[in-house]
């Protein structure tokens, strides 16, 4: 389907809120304009696919940690409802994983929580732990790709 003149204005605004990865907006931005919504999905793939090891950070530098959603931020608290019904020592069991995990590769855990209960995000956090910083970076990338896809989605969207 044809993208609209609102839909493609609010995803040209919206291109920096998606990711925080400012080469990732760019890449995107060059792309454009897009036809429609999965020419908007194939510049997120291709722009996610080129990002350098710090064009990454950056991009996760924009997000919460998991178990903590940035209070007042709509982003956060929506992507992140799988962890309102935890209960503290869940959420105190997810904390030191984090912990953990960011002493070991020195960034937040991402993962695309959307759809994921706390006991989910925890199980994975616990899985990717035993990953190498190579392979972790590549989670991370595909981790991204499906969270940009889904904002891209939302604001498409959007009325």
């Amino acid at each position: 389907m044809a993208l609209s003149t609102s839909a493609l204005a609010r995803l040209e605004a919206g291109l920096d809120e998606i990711c925080s990865s400012p080469a990732w907006a760019k890449l995107v931005r060059t792309a454009g304009p897009w036809a429609d919504s999965d020419a908007v999905h194939a510049a997120n793939a291709a722009a996610m696919a080129r990002l350098s090891a710090a064009d990454l950070a950056d991009a996760m530098a924009g997000h919460a940690r998991i178990g903590q959603p940035k209070a007042g931020d709509a982003t956060s608290e929506r992507e992140q409802s799988g962890v309102r019904a935890a209960d503290h020592a869940l959420l105190d069991e997810l904390a030191q994983a984090n912990a953990d995990y960011e002493a070991k590769f020195g960034h937040v855990f991402l993962i695309c929580a959307t759809g994921r209960t706390a006991e989910m995000m925890l199980g994975a956090l616990r899985e990717r732990y035993g990953n190498d910083a190579a392979t972790e970076r590549e989670t991370v990338r595909g981790e991204l790709l499906k969270i940009n896809d889904i904002r891209i989605d939302r604001l498409l969207t959007e009325n």
